[in-house]
């Protein structure tokens, strides 16, 4: 039995963003919510965005960023979303973006100055090696000219890597592969500090004696996520949710086991209940409690076809 020292509950928040949608043209190797072409074509409607925003606004945060997904992939959903955030008075810091929508100059000024229009300011436009290996670098120059053409800021994400990009063809698609032929076998390292393949993994005992305490972390809300279904997103525990309606009360340990579980037991707690109660086998190494606790939450989804409300949307184990 857990001691409860602590309530588990979200009674305010600081700054955070809004997933529009998860469908998207890439599946990038580092995307947090396994966003892909894989997902249905699903876009948050006007009043999911209102009764967020509301809730949004009663726990104290006055502005927000809209991200994917990619929220351009539809252009009519996208300005509702913008107008809706805008009414609300609620400030808008950027919309996210991979450029992928990107035809033509022309074409993109008519669709910023539209969105400048409804209420947008600031463009964050994701410049990455791993969005090349999706997408050719000409249509991320492309939407950053169009945003200086009609007077948009841009917030280039992360500028770092433009030169790294920008040596390349940027007419084509550029695999990781090609990247680390230019630039050494430790690029990935620096691309991707949290990726399995290139980092040290850790015994999973090891990670467990280390880390006995809860998981204080799901109450951090200086950068959560409202998605399309009225899901609150904990700090970057993608996979894990609380139904915006629970949000401002004590989380209930009937309505949200796991959560409780992992916020009083933390990952030992969650470690114990599904080995002993659902048959988890675990694997011999890890990168931190986070993977070992995705792995945990994959086999109770996918291997047992279990439902909890926590483990919201379904379609990120599917596709993670």
């Amino acid at each position: 039995m857990f001691r409860l020292k602590r309530k588990f509950v979200i009674n305010r928040l600081d700054s955070g963003g809004l997933i529009t949608n998860y469908y998207c043209t890439s599946k990038c190797k580092h995307c947090l919510y396994a966003c892909s072409p894989a997902w249905d074509r699903q876009y948050i409607d006007a009043e999911t965005t209102e009764e967020n925003i509301l809730k949004i606004k009663s726990l104290g945060c006055r502005s927000i960023h809209i991200g994917g997904g990619e929220p351009f992939l539809n252009l009519d959903g996208l300005t509702t979303v913008v107008e809706t955030v805008c009414a609300l008075g609620v400030h808008i810091e950027y919309v996210e973006t991979n450029s992928s929508w990107y035809k033509d100059k022309d074409s993109a000024c008519e669709v910023l100055s539209s969105l400048k229009e409804s209420g947008l300011s600031t463009l964050l436009v994701s410049i990455s090696p791993f969005h090349n290996e999706h997408i050719p670098f000409y249509k991320v120059k492309g939407v950053m000219e169009a945003c200086r053409t009609v007077d948009m800021n841009i917030f280039p994400w992360i500028m770092d890597f433009y030169a790294d990009i920008d040596a390349f063809d940027d007419k084509d698609k550029h695999p990781m592969e090609e990247y680390t032929n230019r630039y050494g076998p430790k690029y990935l390292r620096r691309a991707l500090k949290t990726f399995s393949t290139v980092l040290e993994m850790t015994p999973y005992q090891e990670i467990l004696s280390s880390n006995q305490g809860g998981c204080v972390e799901l109450r951090n809300v200086s950068h959560f996520h409202f998605d399309l279904f009225g899901n609150y997103i904990p700090g970057l525990c993608s996979g894990l949710s609380i139904h915006r309606d629970d949000l401002g009360h004590e989380v209930s340990p009937e309505k949200y086991p796991l959560l409780h579980t992992l916020f009083y037991g933390g990952i030992t707690g969650l470690f114990d209940l599904v080995s002993d109660k659902h048959g988890f086998k675990s694997s011999e190494r890890y990168l931190s409690k986070c993977h070992l606790c995705l792995d945990l939450r994959r086999h109770l989804v996918l291997d047992r076809g279990l439902e909890y409300s926590e483990l919201q949307p379904l379609a990120f184990y599917e596709n993670a």
